[in-house]
């Protein structure tokens, strides 16, 4: 969508009348960064809205089209207004932006990528205005779109958890499997797949292969509450391992006093210990020595 100049305008508006529609997940030391800065420094650019009609006794009410972060910076600072430039547009072109303006980022989640590229294709949109509207390439658009529709769940997971790129993910998915080994090489060679991940994407490639897909999550099958019956049943088996490693403790122990008992008597024997010179063994090791003293001062 194309905004006319002429209905823009900058105001001062206050931050709890702006709703964010398009909300995003932020990294706390990036966010941290962001408002050490606008507090040193002030607010560099303004955020943008648009309008939403209220009645008269009602307060004014926006729609965020850029600038969440600045917005929940200014709220942090505990700012009850910030400069907006409000402009006129509908409900839905304000997701639309909001969308382009984030995969128009130069770093951004893979995940938002791949929401935001599926929800512009369920607003309408077809492929090519995609590529058009985020400034990337028509075929890469073509193959998020494949993974989402193909239900490709293993990669997705993979995608979710940061295992692979999601450019990776999506080259897997349209390869065949003899092309899947030159998408890890070439991967590799990028520098995008290195070390545990390489090693990670090959097992997630060969548990594709030999499962397919994978299931969604919500149709994964569910673990079983813990009741009271498999909670005291942990609980028991629990206390028998413990019961266990006492038992051996306890038959440990017993065969440390015998075997010092047997030393500190061969060690009485004056013909066990000339033995013992006459080898060279006639130095005992200080443990062993300290503990034959302490047992002697017990039995003293």
């Amino acid at each position: 969508m194309m905004i006319n100049p002429q209905e823009e305008h900058t105001e001062l508006i206050p931050v709890d009348a702006v709703t964010v529609i398009n909300p995003r997940v932020r990294n706390q030391k990036v966010f941290d960064e962001i408002v050490a800065n606008i507090a040193e420094l002030g607010l560099k650019r303004p955020i943008t809205v648009a309008a939403r009609e209220t009645g008269p006794d009602e307060p004014p009410a926006y729609e965020l089209v850029c600038g969440q972060g600045r917005l929940e910076a200014f709220k942090a600072l505990g700012q009850k207004k910030i400069p907006a430039v409000v402009i006129t547009a509908s409900s839905e072109d304000c997701l639309v932006m909001s969308l382009v303006e984030n995969l128009a980022r130069r770093k951004h989640h893979s995940l938002d990528l791949l929401r935001d590229i599926r929800r512009l294709k369920d607003s309408g949109y077809t492929e090519r205005e995609i590529a058009g509207k985020t400034q990337l390439s028509r075929k890469y658009v073509h193959g998020v779109l494949r993974l989402l529709e193909s239900q490709e769940h293993r990669l997705l997971r993979a995608v979710e958890s940061g295992k692979i790129p999601v450019s990776v993910a999506v080259d897997i998915a349209e390869a065949d499997e003899v092309g899947v080994q030159t998408v890890l090489r070439q991967a590799y060679e990028k520098n995008l797949l290195r070390g545990s991940r390489l090693m990670a994407a090959k097992r997630l490639v060969e548990a594709r292969q030999l499962h397919g897909k994978g299931r969604a999550t919500a149709e994964r099958k569910s673990r079983k509450s813990l009741s009271v019956e498999s909670l005291l049943r942990t609980y028991q088996n629990d206390v028998e391992k413990k019961k266990m490693l006492l038992r051996k403790a306890s038959a440990t122990r017993s065969e440390m006093l015998f075997l010092m008992q047997s030393l500190k008597t061969l060690l009485s024997d004056e013909n066990f210990v000339t033995l013992l010179r006459a080898e060279g063994l006639a130095n005992i090791p200080k443990t062993i020595a300290d503990r034959l003293t302490r047992a002697e001062g017990t039995t003293a």
